[in-house]
Formats: structure tokens, sequence, C-alpha cells
């Protein structure tokens, strides 16, 4: 079995491939790669591996961006310190959701599983698109309702429909309203994008997760990039890459 390992933290990737081969001698390892800009090179331009062990918050950023820019054909267990990514993950190819530090038998166990559901599903293959569609609507969460926010020596919530973008300005998170209100709050963007809607709101950047509410024109740039025009003035420019150009008006037309 041909395995890639995604894991920014070297010392842990080293540690995995070890328990992993073992636990499985004929495991080949057969990458180890640290960024989501890496994993989606090495996707695109190898053969794909039979299975995937993949870290979560990778050096450049989540690695769900990684299913965005390129389709991603074995399954995947995630190994990550952070438990609130698990509905993601399972939308992501995701077969296990082992939380650091995980031991050997962690590995073991999940493994185990994925042998499993290969002889489950090679021996009724008709199964298979029904439970597909059963884990797609298990896995539609109704996100994050509110925020809790400090301001001006008060606690207050604040509504996720009525936010119309998260920002980080001086390495800070910050939320804009639809009434133009700003606040601050405690966690870092990539956590908060896994915790709201996907279907609601949309990682347009590293700097910026917009509400499909807010957005009023889409246009076409230099560098077959997209410039974004929301309902509410925003700090900077808001334009999308042409490698994720394709995905977001996906997530328009279809969320």
């Amino acid at each position: 079995m041909k395995i890639a390992i995604i894991e920014d933290e070297i010392k842990t990737a080293r540690s995995l491939a070890n328990i992993i081969t073992s636990v499985r001698p004929d495991a080949e390892i057969v990458a180890t790669i640290q960024s989501v800009e890496r994993a989606v090179s090495y996707l695109t331009e190898n053969p794909q591996p039979d299975l995937i062990f993949m870290d979560i918050q990778l050096s450049d950023g989540l690695c769900f961006q990684i299913f965005e820019s390129v389709k991603v054909v074995p399954p995947v267990i995630f190994c990550t310190a952070y438990d609130n990514y698990a509905i993601e993950a399972f939308k992501a190819n995701g077969i296990d959701y082992l939380l650091k530090p995980f031991k050997k038998e962690h590995i073991e166990a999940a493994l185990d599983k994925l042998d499993q559901l290969k002889t489950y599903f090679s021996n009724d293959k008709q199964l298979a698109p029904d439970l597909e569609i059963l884990l797609k609507k298990l896995g539609e969460p109704d996100g994050k309702k509110s925020f809790l926010v400090f301001k001006q020596n008060k606690y207050m919530t604040v509504k996720t429909e009525q936010i119309a973008f998260f920002y980080i300005h001086n390495e800070t998170t910050c939320i804009r309203t639809f009434d133009q209100q700003e606040y601050t709050i405690p966690q870092p963007l990539e956590e908060v994008q896994g915790i709201v809607p996907a279907s609601q709101f949309y990682r347009l950047n590293r700097q910026y997760l917009v509400n499909f509410e807010a957005i009023k024109e889409v246009e076409h740039y230099f560098s077959r990039k997209l410039f974004i025009r929301l309902t509410i003035p925003t700090p900077d420019k808001l334009l999308i890459g042409k490698e994720k150009v394709s995905h977001f008006l996906s997530w328009l037309e279809n969320r």
C-alpha cells in the first residue's frame, strides 16, 4: 500500500511514518509533504497514493484548500490537534479523525477501519451510493449561530447571519457586520472557517472570509483573477487567484 503523509511538522511526520511501517511493514511512504501548495503540485503531477495521512493546519493554510484545487481520489485519515474540523474532514474523503498526540494503537485501528470499509464495499457495491447520500445529509452542519464579542467594556453576541465578512487586521480576526459595526474575536480565521456554514461563507484568500449575502458583484480582473465587490466597503481590494476561480464560481452556483 502506497501512503502519502501531509504534515508540516517534520518530526511528527517522521514519527507517523515509523508507526505506519511498524504496523504495516508492507506500506510504502511515497511522499512527505509540508504545505498546501506542495500537496496540490504532488497530487497533480504524480500518481495518487492508496491512502493519505493529512494534518489539517499546514504551514500555508488549511488542508481543505487542497481539495479545492485538485481532485483527491484516495481515502484520507486526518491527524490533527484540533477537534472542531471533524465535519469538514469527513466531507473531504475522511475515513478517520485522529487527535494528536496519536499512539500506535490509534493508527492501527484507523488502518483496520480502512480494510473493513474496502471489504464491505467490495462485497456489496450497490450500498455505496446510498451510504454516500446519507453521509452527505449528516455532514451538512448548521454552523455556529453567533459569536461572543467584547466592546466598550461589555460582552455581547453577534449573530452569524448579521456578519458580512471576517478579515485579518494586524494579525487579529475582525468581524464586520452588515450595518458596518466592527468587533474583534479571539479565534484565528482558519478556525472560524471551520465553524461557520460552508454554504454561506467562502474563504476568498488568506485575509477574507465573506458571507454570500454580502457579495454584490464579481468581475474579471488581470491575470485571470476575479475582483469581488461587497455591499459594504472593505479595507482591502478583494481578489481571488486564478487557481480558485472555478471553485468559487461553482460555490456561487451550487450553494
